[in-house]
């Protein structure tokens, strides 16, 4: 490659103005600098953990040990897939937070009402007024203050909230051991009853730390979520405040970015663009990444059928259609599988498109590349395996508390795999990046900058093991509060952030090999795309930690930074829009595996932009934290962008060496428009209106009502879960055609009659070129 980066344009002062690459890494410092810098805030001002919590009368209520025996045990059950801690987790099963903050509430004002512990919301409800508001002031006096002395590490409780708290114990027993219905809980999710009181401690230390004041704050550690106005919890006024500001730097950000890309001058023009690719017989390594695509495509299906069953367990909590599931697939194993096939079927076409890319544009295929290729896909295949039965053990009870999160499930979302399985696909990746470096070596050497396309590659594959490796910083007994910020830079910044950015290097490559994009016009556009999203995104990964025990700060910097977000993705989405024009000819013969990418740019603005600034402003998230809300987001932004992405990653490879024959384009047409109207119909139909009905209970009553059994089993609750039936269905068709789509591609792969192709270093680029023209 020739030499690029001059591609920051530097002022006129002598050129001594920063470049892009200069830019960036400075904004990396920067960012990274701020965001381990909250981090450290995090862990200084997080929830203590008594070591005691005790009555005025010196009664051991509970201890740390079992409050921290008590996180352990319920992570090793599913943890955050049978409801939810701070928000985080699932949506059947109530929020424990909420939930036991709220029954403790009423508790405790039956204690100051009339002394009997057993009270009602209905009893509440029926004081008249000034009665209710009075003894709502002294139940909101009794949790506001904060009793806690960090020099003996004791919690010390009221009279009225100590009984109260213990009629949350003798209600939460039956519910742990025996399970509910309506919320999909199975009947012995806990069977020790000692298991069953140490988790409801680790509940109510959380609804502790929800409801009392920071020291010298007016609001609770983890301010004042959850909406309960018997508690006195109520949104802090700044809320507000950054929420318009948020906005306003949306807006501003939009802006600018239009600004300065409509008015940047094109210098050149769009080179002629061939009918053909320049690489079309596949090298053996490229041959076995088309299995890397079946298995993923598999996967997908699977995937699929766990979300059905999933959804399904919203109208009828123990079976489907009359069958006895639950006995069998838990809605916790169900969930989990879902969630993690995503993240396994995604990454597996990402890190195959690696595979296939590296050879190609390194132009050389190493010795024994296809016999490394094929061990890393058995690698993988293990670890799917492996964390799918894991997963199962722990939720059933299989595995004990120990092995569970060895084995079994780390009960945090998007990580549930166990240890020893993560272990295992860190080292796959690791392996992966040595595949995807030999391969592509030749281009490094070629390229006479670090700060070229090529290297670009490389780093960002770099990140992929990197950021993932995060995910080892805690354990299951680490601080709740700093696990969930170690877990948001796995999700946030692996998932969402490098794996993108990779994705966003191999295609600008890719068009700008092919004449889609200028070759400097495709470094620009990575470059550009990399400062916006890492500018932002970064310290963006906050908006996450609004009420996870963190400092208020942190709802301000995430709240500003993350709105920043919607911007990146479209920028080379514009690129590709504004030169497929020029580019007819090409664009026919790469018509699907665009379009999936145009999709992906669809879905970035309306999935991660529209849905995902939805719950964005932390008064909005303040009401929307762990209701239905969140999934509109999840199913457009990480199918939308990251699962379309993958798919154009998976086709633009397959179109490169599947035989003519076996390419249907009817099939890829019916399949795109499936997938993303069946996408469409789900979030129309189902989610949307799902999920703002809850919210608005959430808004008028709380969240401890938005999560409750009358609204999770309401009426609309559940004819919106069966109005998804077709959107699912339709969508589920698409994929199904995808599938048999990518069989038959692989197949006829596998059926070539050609000699496959051998290639060579790039010292003989001409013999390559006349090889593959042959062809």
């Amino acid at each position: 490659m020739t030499d690029s980066i001059s591609v920051g344009d530097r002022a006129a002062t002598g050129g001594r103005s920063l470049s892009l690459p200069a830019w960036l890494v400075l904004i990396c410092i920067i960012a990274f600098t701020t965001l381990l810098a909250a981090g450290a805030a995090i862990w200084k001002n997080a929830p203590p953990v008594p070591d005691v919590v005790q009555s005025p009368q010196q009664e051991i209520i509970l201890t740390r040990a079992e409050i921290q025996a008590g996180q352990e045990i319920y992570l090793a059950r599913g943890g955050q897939h049978i409801g939810s801690i701070w928000g985080h987790g699932s949506y059947l099963a109530p929020d424990w937070t909420a939930d036991v903050l709220h029954r403790w509430g009423l508790s405790t004002a039956g204690v100051l009402y009339n002394s009997q512990p057993d009270f009602s919301q209905a009893d509440l409800d029926a004081l008249p007024a000034p009665e209710r508001a009075s003894l709502a002031a002294k139940v909101s006096e009794q949790f506001k203050t904060n009793r806690y002395d960090p020099q003996t590490r004791t919690l010390l409780l009221t009279d009225a909230q100590t009984q109260g708290l213990k009629q949350v114990f003798q209600d939460y027993q039956p519910l742990l051991a025996h399970g509910s219905a309506i919320h999909s809980i199975p009947d012995g999710w806990f069977k020790d009853n000692t298991q069953i009181r140490n988790v409801t401690g680790f509940f109510a230390w959380t609804a502790w730390a929800a409801s009392a004041n920071r020291p010298n704050a007016p609001f609770s550690y983890t301010a004042n979520w959850p909406a309960d106005r018997l508690i006195g919890n109520q949104a802090p006024g700044q809320f507000i405040t950054w929420s318009i500001l948020s906005v306003v730097v949306l807006i501003a950000g939009i802006g600018v970015f239009l600004f300065i890309y409509l008015t940047q001058e094109e210098t050149d023009e769009v080179q002629p663009v061939p009918a053909r690719p320049a690489v079309r017989i596949p090298t053996p390594s490229q041959k076995v990444t088309s299995l890397f695509f079946g298995v993923a495509m598999t996967l997908f299906l699977v995937q699929i059928l766990m979300g059905m069953f999933t959804a399904h367990y919203a109208v009828e909590g123990e079976g489907f259609y009359g069958l006895p599931l639950i006995q069998f697939l838990p809605y916790a194993a169900s969930r989990t599988w879902h969630l993690q096939l995503a993240l396994f079927w995604i990454a597996t076409c990402w890190l195959a498109a690696g595979l296939y890319f590296a050879p190609r544009f390194g132009q050389y295929e190493p010795k024994y590349q296809a016999l490394g290729n094929t061990v890393l896909l058995g690698a993988l295949a293990i670890v799917v395996v492996g964390s799918i039965v894991g997963t199962w053990q722990a939720v059933t009870g299989v595995l004990d508390v120990k092995d569970s999160f060895l084995w079994g499930h780390q009960g945090y979302e998007y990580i549930e795999l166990g240890r020893v399985w993560q272990l295992l696909l860190i080292g796959s990746m690791v392996f992966w990046l040595w595949l995807l470096y030999r391969a592509f070596k030749p281009a490094l050497k070629q390229e006479k900058t670090p700060t070229g396309l090529s290297h670009f590659f490389l780093y960002s594959a770099i990140t992929i093991p990197l950021f993932y490796s995060v995910g080892l910083a805690y354990t299951n007994h680490t601080s709740l509060s700093i696990a969930e910020y170690w877990r948001w830079w796995v999700i946030h910044l692996w998932v969402e952030g490098f794996f993108e950015v990779f994705a966003t290097v191999v295609i600008a490559y890719l068009c700008s090999e092919l004449g889609f994009l200028k070759k400097s016009s495709a470094l620009r556009a990575t470059y550009l795309t990399t400062i916006l999203y890492l500018g932002s995104g970064v310290i963006g990964t906050l908006h996450h930690l609004y009420f996870s025990g963190t400092p208020t700060f942190i709802a301000a910097m995430g709240a500003v930074f993350s709105a920043l977000e919607v911007v990146p993705l479209t920028l080379i989405g514009f690129e590709v829009l504004k030169t497929l024009r020029l580019s007819q000819e090409a664009e026919g013969f790469y018509r699907w595996p665009l379009r999936f990418f145009i999709a992906t740019c669809f879905w970035n603005l309306i999935g991660a932009g529209v849905f995902g600034f939805l719950i964005n402003p932390p008064i909005v998230l303040y009401y929307s934290q762990g209701l239905n809300t969140t999934p509109i987001h999840a199913h457009s932004a990480l199918f939308g962008v990251y699962g379309c992405l993958a798919l154009a990653l998976m086709l633009f490879a397959l179109r490169e060496f599947v035989p003519e024959r076996a390419w249907n384009e009817r099939l890829l047409r019916f399949s795109f428009w499936t997938i993303n109207g069946g996408l469409v119909g789900m979030l129309v139909l189902g989610l949307i209106p799902n999920g703002f009905y809850q919210l608005a209970q959430s808004i008028d009553r709380g969240t401890w009502y938005a999560r409750s059994a009358e609204v999770i089993s309401s009426p609309w609750m559940r004819w919106t879960v069966w109005l998804r039936i077709p959107g699912d269905i339709i969508f589920a068709i698409g994929a199904l055609t995808m599938f048999v789509f990518t069989v038959r591609a692989i197949v006829a792969v596998f059926r070539f009659p050609v000699k496959t192709a051998k290639t060579t270093p790039p010292e003989l680029p001409k013999a390559i070129a006349a090889r593959s023209t042959k062809f």
